[in-house]
């Protein structure tokens, strides 16, 4: 049961989040708030240590407080502010979150080079009523950075520790 909310819970956020911010430019509360819940119900029950468990809501405290002084500067969005740090959570205070935070500044940087690129093309006048494409061809929305959000954590995920502790407990 605990493997089964291991690996359904965090990669389904990841893709929720990516595809609400790409239809909507929002990512919904419950999306970080389900990811907490589920880390902190589920992690003491793997046999993780309390003072792992305390360095991984460190790690998500530390991620939140500079998201959201990013946020206050308005440089990114509230609901990414919130994913990062919720995201992080699950990492831990650890090689893993660094690998995320790469991960998904790398993707986000490429996605934000190709909204622009789109955006200054005659395509985005053709295609800026399509729901899936609308936000990308708006000169004046920002770039839904959920979708690098997303993606990276689906890289860096099947190398989290309660990932592995998952698949160690699969392999017994």
């Amino acid at each position: 049961m605990l493997e089964a909310l291991i690996f359904v819970v965090f990669p389904f956020c990841m893709v929720f989040a990516a595809i609400s911010d790409m239809l909507s430019m929002t990512i919904a509360n419950r999306v970080p708030v389900l990811l907490v819940a589920v880390f902190a119900l589920v992690a003491p029950l793997t046999g993780m240590d309390w003072a792992t468990y305390g360095w991984h809501f460190a790690a998500g405290g530390m991620v939140l407080a500079v998201t959201f002084g990013l946020f206050a500067l308005g440089g990114m969005g509230g609901g990414d502010a919130k994913l990062l740090a919720a995201t992080a959570l699950w990492m831990g205070l650890n090689v893993h979150l660094v690998q995320y935070l790469v991960a998904s500044a790398f993707i986000g940087g490429l996605l934000t080079l190709a909204i622009l690129v789109y955006r200054k093309s005659p395509l985005a006048a053709v295609t800026s009523h399509n729901p899936f494409l609308r936000h990308f061809a708006d000169g004046t929305a920002g770039v839904p950075y959920g979708i690098a959000l997303g993606i990276g954590g689906l890289l860096t995920f099947p190398n989290s520790p309660l990932m592995a502790w998952a698949l160690a407990r699969l392999a017994a």
